[in-house]
């Protein structure tokens, strides 16, 4: 992802106040990290595991971790590309309504 997007992204994501409204509508991604990386995975369709801890600046533990829990949430997918993992918004209706609501945005 080029330097300039992501400059991008990082500015979009310093709105809390949206983004915090979002996530008190969402408990299932009710923390700001959960609720960015679906931001994140809204907007841009496909991320890796690392192209998102970059964007947001958490550690790729972190960011697996919570991947994880979206996953097991219903709400990402993902594949495998040798040593990186991507994902995506998965389509299901509650990853339909957090696209819907993010989209807003």
């Amino acid at each position: 992802m080029q330097t300039k997007k992501i400059k991008q992204i990082k500015v979009e994501l310093k709105n809390k106040a949206a983004l915090i409204q979002c996530a008190e509508e969402f408990n299932i991604v009710g923390d700001l990290t959960r609720l960015k990386i679906c931001y994140l995975l809204c907007r841009n369709g496909e991320l890796s595991v690392g192209e998102i801890a970059k964007i947001i600046d958490v550690s790729i533990s972190a960011v697996s971790h919570t991947l994880r829990m979206l996953k097991e949430a219903n709400i990402v997918e993902n594949r495998r590309d040798f040593r990186h993992v991507y994902y995506q918004l998965k389509q299901s209706p509650i990853a339909d309504r957090v696209r819907e609501r993010l989209n807003v945005l």
